[in-house]
């Protein structure tokens, strides 16, 4: 398999992540980068803001650098509408009372009327065309495997794949961002007629009922960054996490006794070694060379990038309390009031800015502008 082009992982983390990755887009757009993409990959929160981007691509008129002039106009400002409503505390609670509907369809439901309509799969941009491929990260609750739905195809490597799938692309998202215990497992029908064996191989199970239903949850329980694809398949790969570091208790009695209590740490746990493994993958094969490319995490510490000693512009934003903080924003799916909106859109573009211009691409190449240059100052 030939690995080559670039690609581009959004991590999950609720509106949160959606807002933080929606920063990082923006400048990404701005460099030029956006428009060179081959391969976009997402999780959870992360597959909000990108399924909406891919929705809209064909809208964006890209200029002779690249650069997508009306990139706010037709990505942001729909967006931004969106995350200054509450949806989860309602699609939980229906979700909860009536029996008739699940949590995960009222999620479904949600996005379709405030974002995607009666959008499927299909109606993102064919990478054959010279464009991004987008790919929703959703996890298999049967078979313990990553589930991948694209335009070209829905697949589980246990399982095979259904080429060119039909499926919402509100579904589709809802599935990605399924968290447990209130939106899992979100159920997807297929046509078990459909399935086809993967040509590379692989465990191939015979037709039975798991092919016909898929019991899926957040794509996070097995990636929360979203990059096993791009590991295979590209050589730039570009990292954008908005994941929230595990709090780390200090004081006596912070870790609960009752069995919910102990059995959510031992999973917060789990979640984040698995991302740290992933991570320390990731920066390995930088430093050797194996890959090219870069990260940046809401949690990181923009001095870390040390531009100025490296003959950059200095970075955008400077490290402070308010920067440390936007790492334990809530991961809900809930109303962000526009000064958080705002803080969160910054630190993704301003933590962009930062480690493009020291990794990626040319010293030379001037820092940008603050998008909300009101906050996070």
């Amino acid at each position: 398999m030939s690995v080559e082009g670039i690609g581009l992982a959004l991590s999950g983390g609720g509106f949160r992540a959606g807002l933080f990755h929606l920063g990082a887009l923006w400048r990404l757009n701005e460099l030029g980068w956006l428009q060179r993409i081959d391969d976009i990959t997402s999780v959870s929160g992360g597959s909000i803001t990108s399924a909406h981007l891919g929705l809209q691509w064909s809208k964006l008129h890209f200029d002779s650098q690249g650069v997508a002039t009306n990139f706010q106009q037709v990505v942001v400002t729909p967006l931004r509408e969106f995350y200054s409503h509450t949806i989860d505390t309602t699609t939980i609670l229906t979700g909860m009372l009536n029996p008739f509907i699940s949590a995960g369809e009222k999620l479904d439901h949600a996005y379709a009327k405030r974002l995607f309509g009666k959008a499927t799969l299909q109606n993102l941009p064919d990478p054959q065309h010279g464009v991004p491929r987008f790919t929703f990260y959703a996890t298999n609750l049967q078979t313990g495997a990553s589930v991948r739905m694209s335009r070209a195809y829905l697949g589980d490597y246990r399982i095979g794949r259904i080429e060119q799938p039909t499926i919402r692309l509100s579904s589709v998202v809802a599935a990605s961002s399924a968290f447990p215990p209130f939106y899992c497992p979100f159920e997807i029908e297929v046509d078990p007629g459909a399935w086809k064996k993967w040509d590379e191989g692989g465990d191939f199970f015979k037709p039975l009922a798991n092919q016909k239903k898929l019991y899926l949850g957040d794509g996070g329980i097995y990636d929360n960054m979203g990059m096993e694809r791009l590991w295979n398949r590209r050589q730039t790969i570009l990292i954008s996490d908005a994941g929230a570091p595990m709090k780390v208790f200090e004081r006596e009695g912070e870790v609960a006794d009752n069995y919910a209590g102990t059995m959510s740490r031992v999973l917060d746990i789990m979640t984040e070694q698995t991302r740290a493994l992933r991570k320390r993958m990731f920066v390995s094969a930088l430093k050797s060379n194996e890959k090219q490319g870069t990260y940046w995490g809401i949690a990181t510490r923009i001095a870390d990038y040390a531009l100025t000693e490296n003959h950059h512009a200095p970075p955008l934003l400077s490290d402070n309390a308010k920067t440390a903080r936007l790492a334990q924003v809530r991961t809900r799916l809930d109303e962000f009031k526009p000064e958080e909106q705002e803080d969160l859109i910054n630190w993704g573009y301003a933590l962009t800015d930062a480690a493009m211009r020291r990794y990626v691409i040319a010293p030379v190449v001037p820092a940008g502008s603050l998008p909300c240059p009101n906050h996070l100052v």
